[in-house]
């Protein structure tokens, strides 16, 4: 049973983590190319926002089969593995609560705005960027951490 979960876990991370990860990454290049005014851009960032929403609310299975398959190996109290929950934590909350948000307004901007305004309104792409990089950073050290765990006695 441990084995299926586990797998069940990383499928669940692959197919989940990973298409936001790209969709976040894709998204302050193409928002620079629709404050340049392409029509294109922004049938391109509606669509990496989409991905992003969906599969982040299927990416809830990841920590999940993760629960259920330390629990099934009895490290629920490893330390490693408390780090990875608090990582986790930190890269769902910087996704929900920054991202997500951020994309949602330069969605609003970009396409309420008929004509490009003199001064354009800063929707900090650069930012978002950063932002991107830190929820891709958090989701690597996660990764690191599932594989090597430090401290682990399980040989799994």
């Amino acid at each position: 049973m441990t084995k299926l979960l586990l797998s069940l876990h990383v499928l669940a991370a692959i197919v989940a983590v990973g298409p936001v990860t790209v969709a976040a990454s894709m998204f302050p290049a193409t928002l620079r190319r629709a404050l340049g005014d392409s029509g294109d851009a922004q049938t391109t960032l509606r669509t990496l926002h989409r991905i992003c929403r969906v599969y982040a609310g299927i990416g809830i299975a990841v920590p999940l089969f993760g629960f259920a398959t330390a629990s099934s190996l009895g490290v629920l109290g490893d330390a490693w593995l408390i780090t990875s929950i608090l990582l986790t934590a930190a890269a769902a909350g910087v996704l929900a609560l920054l991202i997500l948000p951020a994309q949602d307004r330069a969605l609003a901007e970009t396409t309420s705005s008929a004509s490009p305004s003199p001064a354009p309104t800063p929707l900090a792409p650069g930012r978002l960027a950063m932002l991107t990089g830190i929820f891709n950073l958090l989701w690597a050290t996660v990764t690191v951490l599932m594989i090597i765990r430090p401290g682990s006695t399980t040989g799994v």
